[in-house]
């Protein structure tokens, strides 16, 4: 007889027979799900979003196509994580995974309506928010920045912009702000800080445009961060190109014009993004990066265009500045900087090496919007030891050029170090100034030079008005003579047994920011007192991705290597003041100069200072323990004075409190 309780239970096995497949369906349905948690799980957590062992991975994962996860899998992080050893099966699953669990990560789009304190109201996507603020983007993709006031919100932004590499695109890292000053300097301190995983030690300038901040990291990324807060409010990653060399993996910042952001990518191409979301306006090649292109530094915007340069000196890559259209991204001019055979210059180039003679461009140059003239510099020649190769001045390397922002033509140009056979790139900023010269007013250029001189230019014809060696050590040229050419000494050439020659190879100076004060006077710049031994080897054959230097060279023991903030005096070239810093010599972080008679540096320790811009003399440090690779920037937000500054992967911002 059948009962309805045994119906009952028949039907309850008919279903757990049915399901019973369908359950064990659901485990084996993602098979990647169990590798990723047997072999990954118990440090970065089973949901990615890290553990006490290991960061979330989540939103990392977007920065990796699948072949370098697969990499990264296989060969592991060294000293951060062990290689994992999988079959082809298990590591196409545990990437599929890992490519559920990117998706997972993009957060929810959540909306709000903000009352505002002057009665308005604002409705948008919340990109950020904490205690204090939010970040809000309307429909119209503006992005708005709130602090709390009670039950309402006021919006805010910053009085003061900072939209190029140096502030101002004369290169003159000079502010006239003043509420940071000598009498309240010391209670300068910090008021966020904002990390960049996998950073490294950044090389980036911040840039901020209405109250925003940008900063660009290796990888070819770009952070968009509400610059009174820190807050992100979005995240571009483009991820590193497979196959550069390590020299390409640093980014040293943006360049804003208008709703666009542009920067540089490792494989030497040049990108705008829209500044409010971070979407990719355009994409264009400035070089191929297979012939041993990159590109590192930021994009100077000029006019209607964007002017840029290209790094692979050093592997045999011909420099060039090239201006783009801003809105099209559209090549406009390029300018070659190892002239094309035939044209004014190559006869500087008796030997070989004209198709593979460097002279790269990969510094931001300056731009005087009144001649309409961007000044750009140029780096060393390729096979830089070894010169055999290479008979003559080897035009345009070791340059200023003077070129015109509307065609590329060149108005005029100098060169600081003809036939360089010591790598002293002319990657230093130049510095525009207006001031007064032998009791008249002139259009001036300060460059201090990484061969250890210093120059005075009217930019405006380029006519050589001061050259004055700074160092204490300059052993390859006892000064620079009225025709404008430095006078060489002999027994300076690098040798297979190897030459001692000062300044070092990182030069007397490099492309760490200077800064100049109209009221003091004085030009204020970190220098090395250095000396380097030199070899040259014997001439080899250019191939791609391979670097082309023709020799080698190490830092000499003697003297002992020594880094030393100094004050120059612009009209004479004397040094006024200088600040020794104790260590090693081997940081690379710049001055900030201000009306209020200050000047802001990374020191050799790792401090950021500040010093009388009169008599050096120090007035406050804060230790980053980093070793700098970067230089500091200023900016009003509401109503605030910040100093900010790159610092190991960090950003830091300083303010003086309320």
């Amino acid at each position: 007889m059948t009962t309805p309780a045994l119906i009952h239970m028949r039907i309850y096995l008919s279903l757990a027979f049915l399901l019973f497949p369908i359950a064990l369906t659901g485990q084996d349905a993602d098979p990647g799900r169990k590798v990723f948690e047997g072999n990954c799980a118990t440090c970065h957590g089973a949901d990615g979003n890290g553990g006490e062992m290991g960061p979330s991975i989540q939103r990392r994962l977007a920065k990796y196509n699948d072949q370098q996860l697969i990499s990264l899998i296989h060969n592991g992080i060294s000293g951060r994580m062990p290689p994992i050893r999988l079959d082809s099966a298990e590591t196409t699953n545990v990437v599929k995974y890992l490519r559920v669990m990117q998706r997972r990560s993009i957060k929810p789009t959540s909306h709000a309506s903000a009352r505002l304190t002057d009665g308005g109201t604002l409705e948008g996507e919340v990109l950020g928010e904490g205690f204090n603020d939010m970040q809000l983007r309307t429909a119209d993709k503006r992005v708005h920045l709130l602090r709390r006031a009670g039950a309402s919100f006021r919006e805010v932004t910053s009085e003061t912009n900072w939209p190029t590499y140096n502030g101002e695109t004369g290169g003159n890292r000079y502010t006239t702000l003043s509420q940071i000053n000598k009498t309240n300097v010391t209670k300068l301190a910090s008021q966020w800080v904002f990390s960049i995983p996998n950073a490294g030690r950044l090389q980036v300038t911040p840039v901020v445009v209405d109250g925003i901040m940008y900063v660009s990291a290796p990888g070819n990324e770009c952070y968009a961060l509400d610059a009174g807060s820190g807050r992100q409010i979005w995240h571009y990653q483009g991820g590193k190109t497979p196959g550069m060399g390590n020299d390409a993996g640093v980014n040293r910042g943006v360049g804003v014009a208008g709703d666009r952001v542009f920067f540089e990518t490792d494989s030497a191409h040049l990108v705008a993004l829209n500044r409010f979301t971070g979407d990719v306006m355009w994409n264009s090649e400035i070089a191929d990066w297979h012939q041993n292109y990159f590109a590192t530094s930021a994009p100077l915007p000029a006019g209607d265009m964007v002017i840029t340069g290209v790094g692979g000196g050093e592997h045999g890559a011909n420099g060039f500045v090239a201006a783009f259209d801003q809105n099209t991204g559209k090549e406009v001019w390029r300018f070659w900087s190892v002239p094309k055979r035939g044209t004014p210059g190559s006869e500087t180039w008796k030997g070989k090496e004209l198709d593979h003679g460097g002279a790269p461009t990969w510094f931001t140059g300056s731009y005087d919007p009144e001649l309409d003239t961007v000044y750009w510099p140029t780096g060393n020649p390729a096979e830089e030891y070894n010169g055999d190769q290479r008979p003559g001045d080897n035009l345009y390397s070791d340059c200023i050029l003077a070129l015109d922002r509307k065609t590329g033509k060149l108005k005029w140009h100098y060169q600081f170090t003809p036939h360089d056979l010591w790598d002293w790139d002319a990657t230093e900023t130049s510095v525009m100034v207006n001031a007064e010269w032998q009791g008249s007013q002139r259009k001036l250029m300060l460059h201090a030079d990484r061969n250890g001189f210093f120059y005075v230019f009217d930019r405006s014809d380029g006519k050589l008005l001061l050259a004055k060696q700074f160092l204490r050590n300059v052993t390859w040229a006892s000064g620079i003579g009225a025709d404008g050419r430095p006078v060489k000494l002999p027994n300076q050439e690098p040798t297979v047994a190897g030459t001692k020659v000062c300044p070092s190879q990182d030069g007397a100076t490099n492309w760490f920011s200077p800064s100049y004060s109209p009221i003091t006077g004085l030009y204020y710049f970190q220098t090395f007192e250095k000396c380097s031994i030199y070899q040259k080897s014997e001439s080899g054959t250019w191939q791609p991705g391979k670097t082309y230097l023709g020799g080698a060279q190490r830092t000499a023991p003697d003297p002992k290597p020594e880094r030393v903030l100094k004050a120059l005096d612009i009209r004479t070239g004397a040094i006024k003041w200088e600040v020794p810093q104790a260590g090693p010599a081997q940081s690379w972080g710049g001055t900030l100069a201000t009306a209020t008679g200050l000047v802001i540096f990374g020191a050799e320790g790792g401090e950021l200072v500040a010093v009388d811009a009169t008599d050096g003399k120090p007035l406050w440090n804060y230790a980053t323990n980093q070793t700098w690779k970067a230089s500091p920037m200023t900016y009003s937000f509401d109503g605030k004075q910040y100093v900010a500054v790159a610092a190991g992967p960090n950003i830091l911002a300083f303010a003086v409190p309320n």
